[in-house]
């Protein structure tokens, strides 16, 4: 939240764009954040250990990550931009597909309602989410709340893009307390079966 106030002062500093250099920067690390976040919760987790709701509600936010990686890296654009555009459209169905396509599962539907049901949502990350969501959004699209945020539109795209950390971390933050509520620890699994 500390930050989220202060990011607007880098322009009155005249923080360092480098020429564009900065902003690639910062889009690189939330990538690389986005696709920390998968393959953290894969392993935390471990969805293909669980039964039936449960397995489809991680690995459906697993899907949720890799989706959000590969649009921060406009699926794959970034990186290679001389390959043709419908090779990037095909990339973007085979990420989308997933997350759509597995909310047919009624497992997973039931296991959404029963987190929704029992489990409270973090108020500070919430608040994260939805502010980094709203002021990013307002600057990148020049909406009436830009002004707050913006004052020098040579910082335009740093701006949103600093303001796209805050919804990243919430999220995250957001789903930690209810992967900690699903985890078992390995130490558990193991004394249960000497049990047996």
């Amino acid at each position: 939240m500390i930050c989220c106030l202060l990011f607007p002062v880098l322009q009155s500093i005249s923080f360092p764009l480098f020429d564009g250099m900065t902003v690639t920067a910062v889009e690189s690390v939330q990538a690389l954040l986005l696709l920390f976040f998968a393959i953290f919760t894969f392993f935390y987790i471990r969805p293909l250990e669980m039964q039936d709701g449960k397995k489809q509600f991680w690995l459906w936010a697993v899907a949720w990550w890799l989706l959000l990686f590969g649009r921060s890296i406009s699926w794959g654009r970034d990186y290679f931009p001389d390959v043709p555009k419908p090779y990037f459209r095909l990339i973007s169905v085979f990420m989308i597909a997933p997350v759509v396509f597995m909310l047919f599962s009624p497992y997973l539907r039931q296991e959404i309602a029963l987190k929704l049901k029992t489990l409270a949502l973090p108020i500070w990350p919430l608040g994260l989410v939805i502010l980094g969501l709203l002021i990013s959004d307002a600057v990148e699209h020049s909406r009436s709340l830009s002004f707050l945020f913006l004052y020098d539109l040579a910082y335009k795209d740093f701006i949103e893009e600093v303001y796209e950390f805050p919804l990243i971390l919430g999220l995250f933050l957001t789903a930690y307390p209810w992967m900690q509520q699903d985890h078992v620890p390995q130490e558990i699994e193991v004394m249960q079966f000497h049990k047996e």
